[in-house]
């Protein structure tokens, strides 16, 4: 059953034992999804932003934001303050309604696709059948806006940087994408719920990654360059094109390139946890350690727990591979644009094909492994 309805329903009936028409009930709960995404996306931003600088501090052996609250947690919030009261500045020959449309094409995309992102079993907005083509058809959308920024602008560097960022998106869009049809493949599903208890049964063991190594590193490396981290930030590389698209952007229009880009990194660890590191399952099945512990299945306080847990097994997964994004910044240099490009359509390209077609086989050969 869509787990979206679920909510729904409960929601709409406690307020009907309040006495609210069931028709101002449904009033109520249409902006209430939409309001726990943002949020949502907004404290991922802040815990990303402190996490990379502390990370990163460590990295070169410093210390890092301290002074901001405790350990610097209020430090992410100190530069968002800031940056909502900067002067908001527009460059007198650039084109106003593409500078102002940019940003927003940005960040809105990313926002929608954590509609079928799911923590739990009955934790997400909306169980959509094409989920997984879903969030990949947003995420094609917002190199549109980086390159109508850039072009807006009317500056030579932050016209590169678009041109950049569409170039990059292009080249990573089609190995990403085949990477994920093997899983789809795999699950019989585009559901982003399918393929996670596809996953379920023998812990760790059952974990696409284990299905899919090749295919993992194709997305992850694919993840990368679509969020334009290092070693693939060539849109704003500051040594060559200044700050890229954003150079001639300020205030909160640069806010909204900033809290996209590191929603798009949460966003795409989140979707990485769900395809290929089983979710919000367990290393080790909750239901065998149930048993072993005497525990019914149907005990309330358990089904609790076990929601409770999941949310924090997914949670922690996506932010591991944040933790491993922030290191790949410290450790690798970034790479030249011809090798970007190269990597992406000479190397990635068809090996996302023999894997695709490896997976096809190995389906037709051995069912029961690879979800026949």
């Amino acid at each position: 059953m869509n787990s979206g309805i679920d909510l729904q329903g409960s929601f709409i009936q406690s307020l009907q034992q309040l006495g609210i028409p069931p028709e101002i009930a449904k009033i109520f709960w249409l902006p209430l999804p939409m309001v726990l995404m943002v949020i949502g996306a907004v404290v991922g931003v802040l815990v990303s932003v402190w996490l990379e600088r502390k990370i990163s501090a460590a990295a070169q052996q410093r210390i890092g934001p301290e002074f901001a609250g405790p350990l610097g947690v209020l430090q992410p919030v100190a530069d968002g303050l800031k940056l909502v009261f900067k002067e908001d500045i527009v460059p007198a020959q650039a084109d106003n309604w593409l500078f102002t449309l940019g940003p927003v094409l940005v960040v809105i995309p990313v926002i929608l696709s954590f509609l079928i992102v799911p923590f739990g079993q009955n934790l997400l907005i909306t169980d959509l059948n094409v989920g997984i083509f879903l969030w990949i058809s947003l995420s094609s959308i917002a190199p549109i806006g980086l390159l109508m920024s850039g072009y807006a602008s009317n500056n030579k560097y932050s016209l590169l940087g678009g041109l950049r960022a569409a170039a990059q998106s292009i080249s990573y869009e089609i190995p990403l994408a085949l990477a994920v049809l093997a899983v789809a493949m795999m699950s019989n599903s585009l559901s982003t719920i399918d393929i996670v208890q596809q996953q379920s049964g023998y812990g760790i063991l059952g974990w696409n990654v284990w299905r899919q190594p090749v295919g993992f590193l194709i997305f992850w490396i694919a993840a990368l360059a679509e969020c334009e981290r290092l070693p693939f930030d060539l849109p704003e590389a500051e040594e060559e094109l200044v700050a890229g698209y954003q150079t001639e952007y300020a205030g909160m229009r640069f806010a909204l390139f900033y809290v996209g880009s590191y929603i798009n990194l949460v966003l795409s660890a989140l979707i990485v946890a769900i395809l290929y590191l089983g979710g919000w399952e367990f290393p080790i099945p909750l239901d065998s350690l149930a048993g072993w512990l005497g525990i019914s299945e149907t005990t309330p306080w358990l089904q609790v727990v076990t929601a409770s847990l999941g949310i924090i097994m997914t949670v922690l997964k996506a932010y591991f591979l944040v933790f491993i994004a922030v290191l790949l910044r410290w450790t690798l240099p970034r790479v030249r644009i011809d090798q970007l490009l190269n990597l992406g359509w000479k190397f990635l390209l068809p090996v996302a094909l023999v894997n695709l077609l490896l997976t096809a086989g190995l389906k037709l050969a051995f069912p029961i492994a690879f979800g026949g």
